[in-house]
């Protein structure tokens, strides 16, 4: 399953010569595809792909298509998990 992760800085000031500053650690991963193909005829089907596996090198065209059903990326369930730390 592809996974990204975007880490979130943020600050805040309380009160004068102190401050605190929170991070917060988004991991995203693509689960099983939602794409109808019977759409054209107004019917309901579904391929079965279980995840979203990356067809190529990360930065490339190929890295948003899945390898095993062929779609787009934004057809695939997206699931995020957040982690938040403070300091």
């Amino acid at each position: 399953m592809k996974k990204c992760e975007a880490v979130i800085k943020g600050g805040k000031e309380q009160g004068k010569g102190s401050s605190s500053a929170s991070v917060s650690l988004k991991s995203v991963s693509y689960g099983h595809c939602q794409k109808n193909h019977a759409a054209k005829s107004g019917g309901y089907a579904l391929d079965g792909c279980r995840e979203f596996m990356a067809g190529g090198e990360e930065g490339t065209r190929d890295s948003l298509k899945c390898a095993a059903c062929g779609c787009h990326r934004n057809f695939h369930r997206r699931e995020v998990d957040e982690a938040d730390e403070s300091s």
